[in-house]
């Protein structure tokens, strides 16, 4: 069988368009958003609820999600809720309420959660510890990507064939994505297609190292809670998760009623926060190098730094109120999609940095569920102050979460050991 040089970025482009098709099916609703409260007569505050009921699931699902890739690896584990995934999109058209969208938003939610742990997952499998920030800030790029693309292919399937085709051919192409993952996809130290080179070279630093995880679920829960760097990881995911989730789910609402957007203008525009989060991710990796090369930073350290970036550039979104024109909300809404995509791409090196290859999906499956409590506690927050304050409080509290987050991170992780946590 033919063998690849580069097979590891090969890998990485595949999951990359997982995660692509992952955000673009659960983006589909955002966009609808507008369309379908009109058709099923939904109130803001229902609407919030159909959003928390994602959120929920997605929330208490991660940690799960990532326990289950460290112990049976991700190969099988991402196939697995993969599928589940794109066969509940396909089966939103039956909805007939705003209850029925939201048990279907649950049981979606409760598989998507497998994105967040896979992502770190397959950057220790496939990436040796000197590439993983660049590799972190290109595969962040699906996760953003996905958002950007949902925008434009939703709505031109929608005005073309109809709502309930947006949802089952978004679904459809998530299928038929899972039937390549299945054939393609291999752990480095198994794939048919690596060169000898290149498998000595991605697995050459892992002397010692498990590559699957053989503590139970709560056992392996405990020893990573009982890391104090890990509240650096988890508290600033707190913070920052906020205002990805608000980009997602309530952004073209707000367009369409608070700045008088119809849907063809949401979507010519509602993508390009998603587009700067694409550049912020792919750029996060090269700046922490540049800080690296320039300061004399380890790699945890200069990560830091990359992420404390990311958190001043979040401060455009408190500005978002106080501009009349619509152009400039989506300019200053894209400068907060750029920093919280380093942000969010810097956290996940952070855990590869700091805690070992054979728990670092139940890491990030733990520190997803710390984002995404947040994340569902704000969308019911914004059920109810919306309504009553508008959008104001909402856009100025994003606007310093993640300078917040930022010192938590400084605080627990900066200048410390650079020795692998055992937990």
């Amino acid at each position: 069988m033919m063998k690849f040089k580069q097979l590891r970025w090969t890998m990485l482009v595949l999951f990359i368009a997982g995660v692509t098709l992952n955000y673009v099916t659960r983006n589909t609703l955002g966009v609808l958003a507008p369309e379908l409260k009109q058709i099923f007569n939904i109130s803001t505050q229902e609407y919030s609820w159909i959003v928390a009921s994602f959120q929920f699931a997605y929330t208490i699902a991660q940690p799960f999600c990532g326990w289950i890739l460290d112990y049976i690896g991700l190969k099988i584990g991402f196939l697995f809720f993969a599928l589940i995934w794109a066969i509940v999109c396909m089966l939103h058209p039956l909805a007939t309420s705003w209850v029925g969208l939201a048990v279907l938003r649950f049981f979606m939610g409760g598989t998507e959660a497998v994105a967040t742990p896979a992502n770190v997952k397959i950057l220790t499998d496939w990436f040796p510890a000197k590439e993983r920030a660049v590799a972190a800030g290109w595969s962040g790029v699906g996760f953003s990507f996905g958002a950007m693309l949902a925008p434009p292919l939703v709505v031109a399937i929608h005005l073309n064939f109809g709502w309930q085709a947006a949802f089952f051919v978004t679904g459809l192409m998530g299928l038929l994505w899972a039937g390549i993952w299945k054939f393609y996809y291999y752990h480095p130290s198994e794939h048919p297609m690596i060169s000898s080179e290149e498998k000595a070279y991605i697995l050459g630093d892992r002397t010692g190292k498990q590559e699957k995880l053989k503590m139970n679920l709560w056992d392996s829960f405990k020893s990573i809670c009982r890391v104090k760097k890990f509240y650096g990881i988890a508290i600033p995911a707190f913070l920052a998760e906020p205002s990805w989730q608000t980009f997602s789910f309530f952004v073209p609402l707000y367009l369409a009623t608070e700045r008088g957007m119809n849907l063809k203008e949401i979507a010519m525009f509602a993508w390009l926060p998603f587009l700067a989060a694409d550049i912020g991710s792919a750029l996060s990796g090269y700046l922490a190098k540049g800080y690296m090369k320039h300061f004399h930073f380890s790699n945890n350290n200069a990560t830091i730094w990359s992420s404390v970036s990311g958190a001043f550039l979040m401060i455009s979104l408190a500005m978002v109120p106080f501009v009349d024109s619509p152009y400039a909300v989506i300019a200053l809404i894209s400068i907060g999609g750029f920093g919280h995509a380093i942000i969010s791409a810097m956290l996940g090196v952070l855990i590869m940095e700091n805690f070992e290859s054979d728990r670092v999906a139940s890491v990030n499956g733990l520190r997803g569920f710390s984002a995404w409590t947040s994340g569902f506690l704000f969308s019911l927050l914004i059920g109810v102050v919306v309504p009553k304050s508008g959008y104001l409080p909402i856009f100025v509290s994003m606007g310093f979460f993640d300078l917040i987050g930022a010192v938590f991170m400084i605080g627990f992780i900066y200048d410390r050991s650079k020795k692998i946590i055992q937990g």
